[in-house]
């Protein structure tokens, strides 16, 4: 059993929430997309209206190190501005410092710690590190959903070092219609996948075949699973035509646009992840422009996710058309393909 945010006593309490802030920025470390930080605002309203004492934690990019262009100052500016409260961000997550100003908090204090991954030790899953984010905490949410297949201090490591531990409303949402659509999907349930990390991915298509009627594939990972040997059935669609420019293909053509656009008219659920070209290149966005809009018009009950897919939906003006818009990418795809998710294990309870 999972506690969830509502199953608490918050009042007083030191409570230190998981966030996925990791938007997207551009070269000069502007928000291009702040989608995932308004999703986790009716968790933080939540716990201001139970009066805790609440310390936000995330990461923002993958850094080496310490990065001016990956410090959450520009979260703190939408995190105030939305909640219209103060927020206070802190120069580090660990230090001294943190932990005197977390212990001296008041009721309705809002706390920001700065980007988890300046530190190795968070994605190294390091126990001392935890051990620093786990004293900040009596109560420790989860509110991260695109983490959770992540092995990393502070989604695996601190709720084991902490007794109060739980959901936050938006990972209680993710799970709940994520359940809906691979547990009881209206068929035929069809999976589109794009994107990066294709080696990952084509692993995951396996498990897909298995559940789904119908499965559309990039290009990309389709040849990423002939050259892994893996055996695929005649569910599995993939690009029959491409846009061709000095031998790279920067685009799907009018032929699988259609095939595609066909199969998206059939289904009653879809499952969407990645883009089908260089969406970044407005004049290579045109294949998975069109599969969006199918989607969109579509009388499937349709979920997407993947920050490249969130971040060209929202281009559109599309993000609404959509039953379930997830925050994650690729926990979105292990949760569906069957994978039990890393990091909801260490918030499973006894009673």
């Amino acid at each position: 059993m999972i506690k969830k945010l509502k199953d608490f006593k918050l009042e007083g309490k030191r409570v230190l929430v998981r966030c996925d802030f990791n938007v997207p920025i551009d070269a000069e470390g502007n928000i291009r997309d702040d989608f995932r930080i308004i999703q986790t605002l009716p968790t933080i309203k939540y716990l201001l209206k139970e009066k805790a004492k609440i310390i936000l934690m995330s990461h923002l990019g993958d850094p080496d190190g310490p990065n001016e262009l990956l410090k959450l100052d520009k979260v703190q500016g939408i995190l105030a501005k939305n909640l219209d409260v103060p927020v206070t961000k802190a120069n580090d997550c660990t230090s001294y410092q943190v932990e005197q100003y977390a212990f001296g908090l008041n009721p309705g204090d809002v706390f920001l710690l700065e980007n988890l991954r300046f530190h190795p030790e968070e994605k190294d899953n390091d126990l001392a590190f935890a051990k620093k984010l786990a004293s900040l905490a009596q109560i420790y949410i989860n509110d991260a959903f695109s983490v959770c297949h992540r092995a990393h201090a502070s989604v695996v490591s601190v709720p084991l070092l902490v007794k109060e531990k739980g959901v936050g409303l938006l990972l209680e949402k993710e799970i709940r219609t994520l359940e809906k659509a691979s547990q009881r999907p209206k068929r035929p349930l069809l999976a589109v996948v794009g994107g990066a990390k294709v080696k990952t991915k084509a692993t995951l298509i396996q498990k897909f075949l298995e559940t789904a009627d119908s499965v559309i594939v990039s290009g990309l990972i389709k040849r990423e699973m002939d050259e892994m040997k893996m055996p695929y059935s005649d569910k599995l669609l993939s690009p029959v035509d491409n846009i061709e420019v000095d031998g790279k293909i920067p685009d799907i053509g009018p032929k699988s646009i259609e095939l595609f656009i066909r199969k998206i008219k059939k289904a009653g659920t879809i499952i969407w992840n990645g883009p089908f070209g260089l969406i970044e290149d407005p004049q290579y966005e045109k294949g998975t422009a069109e599969i969006a809009k199918a989607i969109a018009k579509s009388r499937a009950f349709s979920v997407i996710g993947g920050g490249e897919t969130l971040e060209f939906v929202s281009r559109l003006g599309l993000t609404r058309k959509f039953n379930h818009v997830s925050t994650g990418g690729g926990a979105m795809l292990s949760f569906l393909s069957g994978e039990k998710l890393i990091g909801l294990q260490p918030l499973i309870c006894q009673r």
